[in-house]
């Protein structure tokens, strides 16, 4: 019997002192996008891999298997010192906080004393009873020992139960996975409304379907620099061609960098259906640092498609602090300011954060990357556009009148106005001679466009689309 006594509580204390842990996996998975970060150095050579620490104005980048590499802040390109200060930024503020003694979504686990409590009770006066009545036969039994501790066992493992926190679900490799409210189509019928009829929704169990002709109702064109002489035409994004946005966003394990990443196609769209673009165009250059952009943050594709590469921030005139868009991974962008009205707070590497518990949203700026700077939501990709020109599936396509044209060295537009039904007229300047590009369409859809140099020479031409 003393034995049996010294065994349990060995058990007991065994239980209560042993420290437990739950490890959220490996650093690095396979299967939500590029396994590394791809980082541009000021030299113009890239490299991979992903931020590890930062001490003593060094970069501290970890490759495969844990192997790491150390390298000057100053070595990197402006723009990827300008995200890794953010980082920095961010890490050095959340070390100078207390941090809490369990973080979300952490597995844990407790005593529970009640179990065990109740059958040792029993096991006492059981043992008392057989006693009492110097009935040794059951007592002395080979079988009996071992089928006490056995019990006392299991009670001890029942009672030194696990818990987990509510708010997350754990995923088949054992990590928690925060739970993210599906998106309410009430709300989404508020933040797109400003911009109706021009635009129409619709939505059903696993989209919100946005629909446009493409064309903003706010100028455009006014202030690019560097044309590739394209012009704003109506598109066809309705339909099966209409923007998908997913009502329920899905966490990326790993999100997809758009500095590598998802330079075809839109990464989001705009609440009054325009679709915005990646900030780097498909020859991997800023297209606002380079001039390509317009005063509102667009510009026209080859299919002659108008969209945006920065942020429409001036749609926040009219959103009243309701996103100015949404990612195609599902989560909403915002402008400068939270969704209550207060300054916004800082940005992680994706260029958003979680606001209000499980809400994740990005937030539009003035500076790289202007809107997405990775996908923090899970996107499919489509799989005949290879990275970086790879693309999200579902996507609206622009479809184009006329072949692509090609840039035009020294031109600035400096006005673009509509000259009657379907017609528009945009002026250029290249030194101090203007050139013109009168176009206009019908209800066939056919196009004629009449491109007048700097010389005075005009061309015209039409293409049925």
């Amino acid at each position: 019997m003393k034995s049996l006594q010294i065994s349990f509580l060995f058990i007991l204390i065994t239980c209560l002192h042993s420290p437990v842990h739950s490890h959220p996996g490996g650093h690095y998975r396979t299967g939500d996008g590029s396994q590394f970060n791809t980082w541009r150095l000021s030299n113009g050579q890239q490299i991979k891999g992903n931020f590890y620490a930062y001490h003593q104005n060094k970069i501290i980048l970890e490759w495969v298997n844990g192997q790491l590499f150390t390298l000057s802040i100053d070595a990197f390109s402006d723009q990827d010192q300008l995200l890794l200060k953010r980082k920095i930024s961010r890490i050095q503020g959340i070390n100078a906080q207390p941090l809490p003694l369990l973080p979300e979504n952490i597995s844990q686990f407790t005593f529970n004393p009640v179990p065990l409590i109740i059958l040792t009770g029993v096991i006492l006066i059981f043992l008392w009873f057989w006693r009492r009545y110097k009935n040794r036969y059951l007592y002395q039994s080979l079988y009996f020992k071992p089928a006490v501790l056995s019990a006392l066992t299991a009670v001890v493992i029942l009672s030194c139960q696990k818990t987990s926190n509510q708010s997350g679900t754990s995923n088949n490799s054992g990590n928690t996975t925060v739970v993210i409210p599906k998106t309410n189509t009430t709300f989404l019928d508020s933040v797109f409304s400003p911009f109706q009829p021009n635009i129409t929704t619709r939505f059903d169990n696993t989209y919100y379907y946005v629909s446009s002709n493409g064309l903003p109702q706010h100028n455009m064109m006014i202030g690019i620099t560097n044309w590739q002489q394209q012009v704003p035409i109506p598109q066809t994004y309705t339909g099966s061609n209409s923007w998908s946005i997913p009502l329920q966003p899905i966490m990326a394990s790993i999100p997809l960098s758009t500095k590598s990443n998802l330079m075809k196609g839109a990464v989001a769209v705009a609440i009054n259906g325009i679709p915005i673009f990646n900030a780097l165009n498909n020859r991997g250059e800023d297209s606002y640092l380079i001039g390509e952009l317009d005063n509102w943050g667009g510009h026209c594709g080859k299919a002659d498609d108008y969209h945006y590469h920065a942020a429409p921030l001036h749609l926040a005139a009219v959103s009243n602090n309701l996103p100015i868009a949404y990612a195609l991974d599902g989560f909403p962008v915002y402008a400068s300011k939270e969704p209550d009205g207060t300054t916004m707070t800082s940005l992680d590497t994706c260029h958003g954060h979680i606001w209000n518990t499980n809400y994740y949203h990005y937030h539009g700026t003035s500076t790289y990357p202007y809107v997405v700077g990775a996908m923090k939501g899970k996107v499919t990709l489509d799989p005949n556009t290879p990275a970086p020109e790879n693309q999200i599936l579902p996507q609206a396509f622009a479809k184009p009148a006329r072949p692509s044209t090609n840039p035009l060295n020294g031109a600035s537009i400096t006005n673009f106005f509509s000259t009657g039904s379907n017609a528009y007229l945009l002026t250029y300047k290249i030194g101090s001679k203007n050139g013109y590009v009168a176009y206009s369409w019908n209800a066939n859809n056919l196009f004629t466009y009449s491109l007048t140099d700097t010389s005075g020479q005009t061309v015209t031409n039409s293409y049925q689309r």
